[in-house]
């Protein structure tokens, strides 16, 4: 089962730079995460999804290879890759794949303007190490919302006022 956390910051940079050090968590094994989102709010109304993988490009990455090799089984590789790249486009545009998009809107409205949260929904996590990991965010983020148990969240919180590690 995947938990979501939402983290809050007064500044869309520390959102960026979390989702960075989440990245890296993951490279070294220390987490896995389904779905990493960064949730801008330049002004009052203007909310931005920074989505850590593009469904748009992959879709038309994977639909132009695919359209080549059709195309090619019938002697117009060109035109099958073009149909192919389009078709993926699309379905890639269409899909939405981890946190729900309008979740994540509504999370917006809850940070500043200027501000920015991070939605991950991880699948895996070795709480005490991340934690230790996340030391350079204590004081500067804050959770909006979590599926973690209360003790677990606890610790989050405690970790990121700068308290505890919550090891």
């Amino acid at each position: 089962m995947s938990d979501l956390i939402v983290i809050a910051f007064d500044d869309a940079t520390s959102g960026f730079e979390l989702r960075a050090e989440l990245v890296k968590l993951q490279k070294d094994y220390l987490i896995e995460m389904e779905d990493a989102v960064v949730v801008t709010r330049d002004a009052e109304d203007d909310i931005k999804l920074h989505q850590a993988v593009n469904l748009t490009a992959a879709g038309a990455i994977g639909g132009g290879f695919w359209g080549t090799l059709v195309g090619m089984l019938f002697l117009n590789p060109l035109i099958g890759a073009a149909v192919g790249a389009a078709s993926g486009a699309l379905a890639g545009r269409l899909s939405d794949v981890g946190i729900n998009d309008d979740f994540m809107r509504q999370v917006g409205h809850s940070v500043p303007p200027g501000g920015s949260a991070v939605c991950v929904l991880l699948r895996k996590v070795t709480a005490d190490k991340v934690l230790e990991r996340l030391s350079d965010f204590h004081a500067r983020g804050r959770v909006l919302q979590t599926s973690l148990s209360n003790a677990d969240e606890e610790k989050l919180r405690e970790a990121l006022s700068g308290g505890a590690s919550g090891a």
